[in-house]
């Protein structure tokens, strides 16, 4: 797993090396711009929306949403790649942190349309994911929604194929999605499969608990 010096110095060629995964349909990017377009078209169904990006890198989905109107904000730990996407998004409201800590504390107090991680959120441990989602929703506008889009899959066992597959390319210290498991903590989550490794997953905000008449005092 690269840590904040290794993304420092991958800044300049991750598009470069994102692109060339894909295109040749290989883990871990196989899928990559269909899972960037499917979040965009998602997002520009609503004007002017506000979205925050978790983990943006050089801010190749956020620049397009930036174009197109909407109001960008975003969190990552690599200052490259903060240097690198505010060339393109100059009014752009950028922290630098370790999302893996939690969101940088401004961030807390703004609420948007919609949040999105485009493969980021796999530096999170199955049990460190749970309890950041929940963050998530919270910061979450009424309709609001979560997009993620990472290697993910529907099951374990279509992991464990995708794992048996790429054999030594395979990076044991990423934890990657599986949506079947995570719909235990978050039962309205949905999920697409856009490639054998890639996939969307989509969240909106919590669902009220409704207490029985019986539980009533």
């Amino acid at each position: 797993m690269l840590d904040k010096t290794g993304f420092d110095l991958w800044a300049d060629d991750y598009d470069k090396a994102v692109g060339i995964s894909d295109e040749e349909k290989t883990y871990p990017f196989a899928g990559y711009k269909d899972v960037l377009g499917r979040i965009f078209q998602i997002i520009m169904e609503k004007e002017n929306a506000a979205v925050l990006d978790i983990g943006f890198g050089t801010g190749t989905l956020t620049t397009k949403l930036y174009e197109h109107g909407c109001t960008v904000y975003g969190q990552d730990f690599s200052s490259g790649m903060i240097e690198l996407a505010s060339r393109k998004m100059p009014d752009a409201k950028l922290c630098q942190g370790d999302f893996t800590q939690g969101l940088a504390e401004p961030l807390y107090h703004q609420s948007y349309d919609f949040i999105v991680a485009t493969y980021s959120l796999h530096h999170l441990t199955d049990e460190q994911r749970p309890a950041f989602l929940r963050a998530l929703q919270n910061c979450l506008k009424e309709n609001g929604r979560i997009l993620i889009g990472d290697v993910a899959f529907e099951t374990r066992e279509k992991l464990k194929q995708c794992r048996e597959a790429a054999g030594d390319e395979w990076d044991d210290e990423e934890s990657y999605f599986v949506a079947d498991e995570l719909k235990s903590a978050f039962p309205n989550l949905s999920f697409t499969q856009v490639s054998y490794c890639a996939g969307i997953l989509a969240l909106g905000r919590p669902v009220p608990v409704c207490r029985s008449e019986s539980s009533k005092i």
